[in-house]
């Protein structure tokens, strides 16, 4: 037996879990929070970190044979020569680039984008802030010798500083400054977004490749973004795909080839494997669900109750939930609507059911799309901490239009991370670990409204998309 530690540095928390080799048991779990808002110290990661990882280890008997680490993507970590942090680093969801990758897009072409690097830029993407941090901060930007990702930043800091910086193609591919296809750095194009200045990149690593070592002699994995580690953890094959409803929602497959789409919805994403990950991402997930209880006064027990109540389609009532903007549609300034108000279903139980059934519509968009470019859809498991609703079990099922399965309950994306942690002490990646899910009973409530038109008439006429 082998003790390797899985870590899941998200946007709200570090979490650990230590796991046990031969069965792919968890033995023990720490957690530690991050500070709120979209641009953070990454220091504050690496305290929570720590501190995660001293509450899963306190009561092992055995020492840590590997760990591995899967970070929210697309964060700007830029350091000066000294290796020392210039500025705190731009989350994912920090849209103030959003004037940025209009501009690239218009400077390149959005199916130039596509074909280079997988995607057409967003503001959630690295190469748009560091196109702001050069046009707003120059003096800042002047100083960068060397740009991270959030979990690169953390895997440098588990092992010996001295050794260069190391990713893995799945999280550089959500840089803006990557081929998927060629599984290469296009240095040219992040000299053409950041002003002509060339930071180093990190090296990058093949799958299952070790970064490292801990000072304790724990192998590091390479580490990835927190999509492809889920994906991992749940051990995903072609036709599966994944709706995770955490701060964001994502719906995302593996592919054994790549995808391009010229419209921006589907990033084609690397996998953590060698393989391929197109994805859909929204800003607006779990918070839909829990503004809307605060709104109602409410828990989400209660909003559940009130969802439960109103019919489907919550009589017209169709909420476009774009409460932080909005990644897919590229809506970064957008807010949240309500429409179809009329005095007979202002309620607190249709306003409940919009709130369900906006957030998963713009997901059941996302699987629509994901088919645009190929890609097989055969079953949908839902994840995430929005997946335990029962409001969202029963209105799932009436708008992804295939069997839909709940994995039983776990943190995946520290999972997947110690599945890879054991890939890279072993040599081998591991099978069987992989949760146990539960099918969702199809409701049997007889849907005369079409809740996806209704939301697809609703946002056309609010936005023209």
């Amino acid at each position: 037996m082998a003790i390797v530690l899985g870590i899941d540095s998200s946007t709200q928390a570090c979490k650990v879990l230590a796991v046990d080799t031969d069965t792919g048991a968890v033995v023990a779990s720490g957690r530690a929070a991050h500070p709120h808002g979209t641009e953070v110290d990454p220091w504050s990661w690496w305290s929570a970190c720590r501190r995660a990882i001293a509450e899963a280890t306190a009561d092992l008997t055995e020492p840590v044979a590997a760990m591995s680490v899967a970070g929210q993507q697309h964060g700007m970590v830029v350091l000066d020569s000294a290796g020392e942090v210039i500025r705190p680093a731009l989350l994912w969801n920090d849209t103030r680039s959003a004037e940025q990758a209009r501009a690239l897009i218009e400077r390149d072409g959005a199916r130039s984008w596509a074909e280079r690097t997988g995607s057409v830029p967003v503001a959630s993407f690295t190469v748009t802030k560091l196109a702001w941090l050069a046009e707003h901060e120059p003096q800042h930007a002047d100083r960068v010798a060397r740009v991270l990702l959030p979990h690169d930043w953390l895997t440098w800091q588990l092992g010996d500083r001295a050794t260069a910086v190391a990713t893995d193609r799945g999280d550089a591919s959500g840089t803006g400054y990557f081929s998927p296809v060629g599984g290469q750095w296009l240095p040219e194009l992040l000299a053409e977004s950041f002003g002509g200045r060339r930071p180093e990149l990190p090296r990058l690593l093949e799958a299952g490749q070790a970064a490292g070592r801990t000072p304790s002699g724990a192998v590091l994995g390479p580490g990835t973004g927190d999509n492809m580690a889920a994906a991992l953890g749940l051990e995903l094959e072609p036709g599966d795909v994944v709706v995770s409803l955490g701060t964001s929602g994502t719906t995302f497959a593996v592919t054994d080839r790549p995808t391009t789409d010229s419209t921006g919805t589907v990033a084609g994403f690397c996998d953590a494997t060698g393989r391929f990950l197109p994805l859909v991402a929204t800003l607006n997930a779990a918070r839909v669900l829990t503004a809307t209880a605060r709104m109602l006064d409410t828990d989400l027990t209660g909003l559940d109750d009130l969802a439960l109540q109103a019919p489907a389609g919550a009589e017209g009532l169709v909420l476009l939930p774009y409460l932080e903007g909005e990644r897919t549609p590229n809506l970064p300034e957008a807010a949240g609507t309500l429409l179809g108000l009329r005095t007979g279903n202002m309620t607190g139980a249709n306003m409940a059911r919009a709130a369900v059934e906006g957030m998963l519509c713009g997901l059941a968009d996302g699987v629509d799309a994901l088919r645009s470019v190929g890609v097989a859809v055969g079953r949908v498991l839902l994840i995430g901490g929005a997946a335990s609703s029962r409001a969202v079990r029963a209105v799932a099922p009436m708008l992804f239009d295939v069997p839909v399965e709940i994995p039983d309950p776990g943190e995946h994306v520290a999972f997947g991370a110690a599945r890879q942690a054991a890939w890279a002490l072993t040599g081998d990646l591991p099978v069987g670990w992989q949760p146990r899910s539960s099918r969702v009973q199809e409701s049997t409530e007889e849907v005369d409204t079409p809740i996806r038109a209704n939301f697809a008439t609703a946002r056309y006429g609010q936005y023209g998309m």
